[in-house]
């Protein structure tokens, strides 16, 4: 199973998101057990994870763009695939960080059917259905529909992956749903990749069971239920099994 270290970028540091309360987030490292700094480069030496999902909540939001942080980490760990969400709206939104992600995060928050539909061929796309309470939360009011439906009508599209994204759950400790886990998996022709609640390796273990492809996780790192050294290993599939 695929684990992808979690960080979200707010003001140039990262903060440590729950339930989706942007307002509320603070610098990562008051809450942290494994780094001392808020700064990108410094949590990311610290953790020095094989995979990372990026989301610029700045841009997300409407109040900047955390880009040259960005274009820093890319800089500097080549070898890290990043999964980048810039909340992306227009094909050039895509040209902009085209050199930076490895796969590009459409999520339904931000980006429309028309736009994964004409960039889905020339780019590698993962699409993230942003629930929240099961709704999707789109701008896009074709994809204001229920979950299973939209993952369905993803099914026609050439995406790498699709997160099932349950906002709600960030840095909760809540655990995860794997009842409607596994339909959104039984309803996709697409690896599922889930995000929010995860709390230790017995989730993973679960997940992987019914069909989850991979994780993001962040909370369970930093809190230490998530090993450091498994996101650098890729040990993550061998203490699932995977």
């Amino acid at each position: 199973m695929r684990l992808l270290f979690v960080m979200d970028l707010l003001d140039g540091v990262v903060v440590h998101a729950k339930r989706g309360e942007r307002a509320k987030y603070m610098p990562v490292h008051l809450s942290s057990s494994v780094v001392s700094s808020s700064e990108p480069l410094r949590v990311i030496e610290a953790v020095n994870p094989s995979e990372v999902y990026i989301a610029d909540l700045n841009r997300l939001m409407g109040t900047g763009t955390c880009i040259e942080s960005l274009r820093a980490i890319r800089s500097r760990y080549r070898d890290i695939r990043i999964a980048l969400d810039y909340g992306i709206k227009s094909p050039s939104d895509m040209e902009e960080i085209a050199c930076i992600a490895d796969s590009i995060i459409l999520g339904t928050e931000t980006a429309s059917l028309e736009l994964i539909h004409d960039t889905a061929a020339n780019y590698p796309i993962t699409v993230s259905i942003d629930l929240f309470h099961r709704k999707v939360r789109a701008s896009d009011v074709r994809m204001k529909i229920e979950p299973l439906r939209l993952i369905e009508e993803l099914d026609g599209y050439p995406v790498e992956s699709i997160i099932i994204l349950e906002l709600d759950r960030v840095g909760t400790n809540s655990g995860v749903d794997t009842d409607f886990i596994a339909r959104c998996v039984e309803h996709s022709s697409h690896d599922i990749l889930c995000g929010g609640g995860v709390r230790n390796y017995e989730d993973l273990y679960k997940l992987e069971a019914i069909g989850v492809k991979g994780a993001l996780v962040a909370t369970a790192v930093h809190e230490g239920a998530i090993t450091v050294s498994g996101l650098r290993t890729g040990a993550g599939e061998a203490n699932t099994g995977g």
